[in-house]
C-alpha cells in the first residue's frame, strides 16, 4: 500500500532537508564563491559529480504519494507522475530508464555484503598516488608532504599494498602500481570490492544519488554524511601535513597511527555496510531481486585473491 503524505507533512520534510544539506555543505559553497579549493571536501563535489543544489533536492522514493503537488515544479520532473492532484513516483518509467543500472549497483552491494572485511591497508593508497612523482606534479601540490618526498616512497616501499578499489589503483603512478598485490580492474568490479574500503564506503553515496529519485533523500542524505567523515580520515592519513586546515595527521608509518586508522576503519566497515542494506532494501522493493543476487551471489563466491 502507498504512503499518503499531505502537503504539510512533505513539504515540512523538504524544508528540513534543504536545512540539514545547506548546513552540510555550507563551507564548500562559501569556497566555491571565493575561488578556494579544498583538499578534504572538494573530493565530495568535483570526484562524485553531485553539486549541492543537486543534493539539497527533496525524494521521498517509491511508493508515496504527494498530496497537493500536482501544481508544483515537482509535477514534471522526469520520472514523476500526476495523479489528480497528487504527484507519485512512476516506478515503471523509473526501471525502464535505468533498470542496468540498478541491477549493476544491486549485484555490487550483494556481493560487497557477502565478503569478510579486509582492514590493515592504513590508506597506502594516497601514497602509491604521489610515489616518486617530482613536488610540482602530486595531487595537492599547495599542501606539504608530512615526511618529504623521500621519507614518503620510503613508507610505501616497506609496506605491502593491496588495494582492492579500482577507482583508487588507477591513480597509482607508474612505479607504485605494480607494488599492488592485486589489478582491479572496472570489469571485475563486482568481483573485487570488499566493505573495508574506505573508498568504497564513500561509493556508497555515489550509488544512492545515481538512483534519485528512487532512493529517499534521507538515505542519501546519511550516505554523504558518511562520505564526508570517511574522506577525513582518507586525507588525515594520506601523506600530505593538512594541520593548517585542522586535521590532524593519523600517521600510518607508526604503530599508534596504524591502530588509530583500523579502529576507525572498521566503524565505516559497520556504518557502509548498514547503508548498503538499506539501499538494497529500495532496490528490492521495487525490482525482482532473484536475477541480480543470483549473479550477486557468483560474484561473492569469487574471493578476493
Amino acid at each position: 500500500m502507498p504512503i499518503v503524505l499531505s502537503r504539510a507533512d512533505w513539504a515540512a520534510r523538504v524544508d528540513a532537508h534543504a536545512a540539514r544539506v545547506d548546513a552540510a555543505t555550507a563551507g564548500h559553497r562559501e569556497r566555491r564563491t571565493d575561488g578556494r579549493a579544498h583538499p578534504v571536501e572538494d573530493f565530495l563535489f568535483r570526484y562524485y559529480s553531485h553539486s549541492p543544489a543537486k543534493l539539497r533536492r527533496w525524494h521521498p522514493g517509491a511508493g508515496v504519494v504527494l498530496e497537493g503537488a500536482a501544481d508544483t515544479e515537482r509535477a514534471g520532473w522526469r520520472h514523476h507522475l500526476v495523479v489528480g492532484d497528487d504527484v507519485v513516483l512512476d516506478v515503471g518509467s523509473f526501471l525502464d530508464a535505468r533498470g542496468s543500472t540498478v541491477g549493476f549497483v544491486r549485484d555490487l552491494l550483494a556481493a560487497t555484503l557477502s565478503r569478510p572485511a579486509h582492514l590493515g591497508c592504513f590508506g597506502l593508497h594516497e601514497w602509491a598516488m604521489v610515489h616518486r612523482l617530482p613536488a610540482d606534479d602530486v595531487r595537492h601540490a599547495r599542501w606539504p608532504l608530512r615526511l618529504g618526498a623521500a621519507g614518503t616512497d620510503e613508507v610505501l616501499e616497506r609496506h605491502t599494498v593491496r588495494c582492492s578499489h579500482f577507482d583508487a589503483y588507477r591513480f597509482f603512478t607508474d612505479s607504485a602500481a605494480p607494488r599492488n598485490q592485486l589489478r582491479p580492474t572496472r570489469a571485475d568490479q563486482v568481483a573485487y570490492e570488499q566493505p573495508g574500503c574506505l573508498h568504497a564506503g564513500m561509493d556508497v553515496y555515489k550509488w544512492v544519488y545515481k538512483l534519485a529519485p528512487l532512493v529517499p533523500s534521507a538515505l542519501t542524505a546519511d550516505a554523504f554524511d558518511l562520505a564526508r567523515e570517511i574522506r577525513i580520515l582518507d586525507m588525515q592519513a594520506s601523506p600530505y601535513d593538512l594541520s593548517e586546515l585542522g586535521y590532524t595527521p593519523v600517521p600510518i608509518e607508526t604503530a599508534e597511527g596504524k591502530a588509530e586508522y583500523l579502529e576507525r576503519q572498521r566503524a565505516f566497515t559497520g556504518r557502509s555496510n548498514a547503508l548498503r542494506r538499506r539501499l538494497l532494501d529500495v532496490l528490492d522493493a521495487v525490482s525482482p531481486p532473484a536475477a541480480g543476487r543470483a549473479a550477486a551471489q557468483r560474484a561473492g563466491t569469487r574471493a578476493v585473491p
